[in-house]
This record gives C-alpha cells, sequence and structure tokens, in this order.
C-alpha cells in the first residue's frame, strides 16, 4: 500500500530526475561532428576539452565567485528580516509583505523591470543623483554587471528564503523569549543565543536550496547581458546554455551539465559538513 501511495513520486523522480541525469551522463562521453553525425565515443576527451577551454574557465571562476558571495548575503539578509518581521510591531506585516511581493514575478519579468532600472537614464541613477552620487554603468561595466545581477536576485529570493525562515522563527516557544528578558538579554542576545540556535534545521534547508537555486540562474544573465561585458556575467548555466545552441556542441554541452551538478553537490557536502560540525 505505502509503495502505491510513492509510486507516482518515484516514476516521476525517475523519468524527470534520474532517466535525464543518466542520458547527459552517458552523452557527454560521445562526440558528434558536423561531417560525421554518428557518435563517436571519446572517453572523458570532452571534460578535457573543457577544462582546458579559456571561455570555460571564465565561466567556472565567475560562478564560484558569484556563489561565495551571494549565499551568505541573501541567507543572511533572510534570516535578519525574519527575525525582524516576527516582532509584535506595528506595521510588521505590511513591511513583510512588500518584501514578499517580488516573488510573484516570474524571475524573466524581474530581469526586464530591472532592466529599466539600470538604464543610463533609469531609476537607479536617479536615485544615486539624488544622494550626490554620479551615474553608474551598472550592467554595461564588467566590474558591476555581476553584482547588479546579485541584487536583482536578492530582490526576489531574500523575501522567498524569509518566509521559510519565519516559519521557523514562530515555532520557537514564546516562554524562552519571556525567560530571556526576564535575565536582562537584549534583542541582539536572544537573536543569537536562542532564535539562531533553534532555526538552525530551516536555516540549513535554505542555504543548501539557496546554493542549488543560484547555480541554476539563467533567465537574468541571458536577458540583460548575454554572459557580457568581457564574460563578467558568465555563468556556467548561460555557458552550457550557449554551448548547446549558439555552437551546437550538444556533448560539451552535456559533459558541462555533468560538472555543473558535481559542482553544487560538492559545495552543498561542504555546507552539510559545516552545519554538522557547528553542532
Amino acid at each position: 500500500m505505502a509503495l502505491a501511495f510513492l509510486a507516482p513520486a518515484l516514476i516521476s523522480l525517475v523519468v524527470l530526475r534520474l532517466a535525464p541525469a543518466a542520458i547527459s551522463l552517458w552523452e557527454s562521453l560521445f562526440h558528434t561532428g558536423i561531417l560525421n553525425p554518428d557518435p563517436v565515443f571519446v572517453g572523458l576527451d570532452n571534460y578535457a576539452d573543457l577544462f582546458s577551454n579559456s571561455g570555460f574557465q571564465g565561466a567556472l571562476l565567475v560562478t564560484l565567485v558569484f556563489t561565495v558571495v551571494i549565499n551568505p548575503v541573501q541567507v543572511g539578509l533572510a534570516f535578519l528580516l525574519a527575525t525582524l518581521y516576527t516582532r509584535k510591531a506595528a506595521g510588521a506585516r505590511i513591511w513583510r509583505s512588500l518584501v514578499i511581493v517580488p516573488i510573484a514575478a516570474p524571475p524573466a519579468v524581474s530581469a526586464v523591470v530591472w532592466s529599466v532600472i539600470y538604464r543610463p537614464d533609469g531609476l537607479g541613477n536617479s536615485f544615486l543623483s539624488m544622494l550626490g552620487i554620479p551615474a553608474q554603468p551598472f550592467l554595461t561595466s564588467p566590474h558591476q554587471a555581476l553584482a547588479s545581477i546579485m541584487v536583482l536576485l536578492s530582490w526576489i529570493g531574500i523575501g522567498y528564503w524569509m518566509m521559510f525562515l519565519i516559519a521557523g522563527i514562530n515555532d520557537i516557544p514564546e516562554e524562552i523569549y519571556e525567560a530571556a528578558s526576564l535575565d536582562g538579554a537584549s534583542g541582539w542576545r536572544k537573536m543569537w543565543s536562542i532564535t539562531f540556535p533553534m532555526v538552525r534545521r530551516p536555516l540549513a534547508f535554505v542555504l543548501v536550496a539557496d546554493t542549488v537555486a543560484n547555480f541554476l540562474v539563467f533567465a537574468p544573465p541571458q536577458i540583460l547581458t548575454k554572459g557580457g561585458p568581457d564574460g563578467s556575467t558568465n555563468l556556467l548555466m548561460y555557458d552550457l546554455y550557449n554551448r548547446a545552441y549558439a555552437l551546437g556542441d550538444l556533448n560539451k554541452a552535456q559533459a558541462e551539465v555533468i560538472i555543473l551538478v558535481l559542482l553544487a553537490l560538492i559545495v552543498v557536502a561542504v555546507q552539510f559538513r559545516l552545519l554538522r560540525s557547528a553542532d
């Protein structure tokens, strides 16, 4: 009976996840040319060619920098906002709703909205001019383009991850906070000694899920920058898309998919190890 109830989920997992992964792994070991459409087994040559390719090396470096910066920023701000908006204060629900609103828009729509904000005469530079700051190039600068995409993704993601942490914080018994208040604990002390340890599990889920989501970012670089300028926003997800559909090298693109999955698994495993050691 249990297997019957689990069967739809298990079949979906095999058909939609495991089988495509196995096919990608198998086809990444072959090479198909324009003059020779028949697949030729080349073993790990596709992987060796990728790691010797400067474009792939740049995409790998950009992806690692992107992941190292954006994950702690998003999770940290989501945790701080969740702690703030679970307090019984006037207007907390209204502000919490405003933070969650960007979730309603798909990433592609959000990218279009922010493309207008990042225009030379857009809202971004208008706001900076009010502060006496000169106009910034944003998406046209190799030094600012990746940070600009991080701001866009954080605008979407922080509210989403905040909801999970709010649910975890609401499960903490109020009596613990009352006892800490009687002992004279400050708000920061309560957050560090009570809230943070007791939401360790939701926080671990958010960190891992956010990491995987950021590894799979595609729409903003594809819509806003096309991986540029100078490859500064060429994340692995966009690079493999470009390799598959612009260059037509499906076998190397599938090899890049396997590398991306392995990279995500390694980062997630390290995160789990760090969280376990912290316990």
